[in-house]
């Protein structure tokens, strides 16, 4: 009996958030008339931006708050705003070929390898016989893993592609998980400044790393070398004759000329991987954040929780995607017969 007076309980309170989120949300504020929306208009920006040095981000939230006094005043803007845009814009160049910062995308990576580091090692140390619930849940994380790998490099091969796989795995995995389960802080904290009396989020100060395109190609780089370090190891520079078929057409047989035109192919579809994984998981993961922000900007509250739960499964198979390709490349490249 209590239980179903706590379903009740919980399902009468998430339809109340669900219509004072629709009423407050930007929808509901433009129907009934409210002055604005309960959350303010999100603003996305696709590259990733400073934190520190404060000389560097102070530089961007410049910029960004100089638009944003624009914005506000519109044409009766006043000759100093429009300076300090001007000046703004003069300053903000990005970051320079040998100038480093510390984005924000960068610190949520940082986070994700802290989270998995005290996950793995937590359950890895000290093992018992009979297993307490993190060491039998990294176990079996673990397992389906190294199962996933031999089916389909067979169990030796997929003992040696073990470490980078599941690595590779569980870092796209907890990338994705961690950005939904964070939103509300990564939208929440940052660096700004006031505008009008109000303030202003200019920068936030973490923001998940698959929204940044150098974290998704740093990952397809991996990958990528990964498979055709596999490939030398495994027929050594006889790999070369997959796309260099030069052959036939040395012999003076005239197949020669479609061997050639089959390793060109070869080598392009090769070389297309890098591109394919970065913008995949790059396209995934950004589209997921503009969504979650834009639903928590149209409707608030409880209507976002349907969102985090597509997010959760578009991270778990944007996980196995990664990881799966990444095994059949490398099946493909250990197996490689010249025919």
């Amino acid at each position: 009996m209590t239980t179903k007076r706590v379903l009740l309980l919980i399902g009468v309170v998430s339809a109340v958030l669900l219509i004072v989120g629709f009423v407050v949300g930007a929808v509901g504020s433009r129907m009934f008339g409210l002055e604005r929306p309960f959350v303010s208009q999100p603003g996305i920006h696709l590259p990733p931006d400073p934190v520190f040095p404060a000389s560097v981000r102070e530089s961007v939230v410049g910029y960004r708050v100089a638009d944003k006094k624009t914005e506000d005043h519109g044409e009766q803007k006043t000759e100093q705003a429009a300076d300090g845009k001007e000046k703004a814009e003069e300053e903000h160049h990005g970051l320079g070929l040998m100038q480093f910062a510390v984005t924000n995308t960068m610190l949520s990576a940082w986070l994700t390898s802290i989270i998995m580091l005290v996950f793995f090692i937590g359950g890895a140390r000290n093992p018992k016989v009979i297993p307490n619930r993190l060491q039998a849940l990294v176990e079996m994380l673990f397992e389906l893993v190294l199962n996933f790998a031999s089916s389909i490099l067979g169990p030796e091969m997929g003992r040696r592609a073990f470490p980078v796989v599941a690595t590779i795995f569980f870092f796209v995995l907890f990338n994705a998980w961690l950005a939904i389960f964070l939103i509300p802080i990564y939208q929440a904290v940052g660096y700004g400044a006031n505008v009008g009396g109000e303030f202003k989020l200019a920068t936030h100060l973490i923001r998940p790393a698959g929204t940044d395109l150098n974290f998704p190609l740093a990952l397809a780089l991996v990958s990528f070398v990964f498979v055709e370090y596999w490939g030398f190891r495994a027929h050594g520079f006889g790999y070369l004759k997959k796309f260099f078929a030069f052959g036939d057409l040395l012999r003076g047989r005239p197949s020669g000329l479609i061997n050639i035109f089959v390793g060109i192919l070869e080598l392009v579809s090769e070389l297309v991987r890098i591109v394919s994984f970065t913008f995949r998981l790059f396209g995934n993961m950004t589209a997921g954040e503009i969504l979650v922000v834009m639903i928590t900007f149209l409707v608030p509250f409880i209507a976002t929780q349907f969102v985090f739960g597509l997010e959760l499964l578009v991270g778990l198979i944007q996980s196995v995607i990664f990881a799966g390709l990444t095994l059949v490349f490398l099946s493909v490249a250990v197996s490689h017969e010249e025919h």
